[in-house]
């Protein structure tokens, strides 16, 4: 692990403890409302991790802060996959343009045509074609059967148990296998293009 994640885990943990630690002495959990079984099957407190009964509000913020740390580490992964991991090294089978007019031949003989990218003041300086690997189709297959599977498991549960728990669980897998999806395609399957623009300042 680098320095700097160590250190940005550091300043995250030395403000969220002391937070948690103040929101802790708040309410005191309640008790327990359970469904009359002989009534109705659906048991909502079910689960494999134990939770408290009552949040008061200071936890409850304190738990959303930690929540949008951990999506902003998921989005920051997931952009450092797409920009390198399935990129080839180095820029390779980059094609530079040297006016905005024409661009070079690209690697397979070839030509890069982005004309409506292309103006008097705006060219492309890189483009790197799509890799187009057996991996990315291996992914986006899984992560699509991850994703009916997620849909399927979420499905039964609304019709059956109704388990709070495990309806966040499927849910979250669900959503992260959509998202998993949209980031395998454009890893392997779209172009980079990076694009220059003169700008006047007035």
């Amino acid at each position: 692990m680098r320095r700097g994640t160590v250190l940005v885990i550091l300043v995250v943990a030395a403000v969220l403890l002391p937070m948690w630690f103040v929101a802790s002495q708040g309410e005191p959990p309640s008790e327990e409302i359970e469904i009359d079984q002989s009534v109705n099957e659906i048991r909502p407190l079910d689960g494999f991790v134990d939770t408290p009964n009552k949040l008061s509000p200071s936890q409850v913020g304190v738990i959303v802060w930690v929540a949008l740390l951990v999506l902003l580490g998921v989005l920051a992964g997931f952009h450092r996959f797409m920009n390198r991991a399935a990129r080839p090294a180095g820029g390779g089978g980059a094609v530079t343009t040297r006016n905005g007019r024409e661009a070079e031949a690209a690697p397979d003989g070839g030509t890069v045509s982005q004309s409506w990218l292309v103006t008097e003041d705006r060219w492309i300086v890189e483009y790197v074609p799509s890799s187009d690997a057996i991996e990315g189709l291996l992914a986006m297959g899984l992560l699509s059967v991850l994703t009916v599977v997620f849909a399927a498991l979420f499905t039964g549960e609304y019709f059956t148990l109704a388990r709070t728990q495990y309806f966040g669980i499927y849910a979250f897998g669900m959503f992260m296998s959509l998202t998993g999806l949209t980031v395998s395609y454009y890893a392997w399957f779209m172009p980079h293009v990076e694009v220059a623009e003169r700008r006047e300042h007035r």
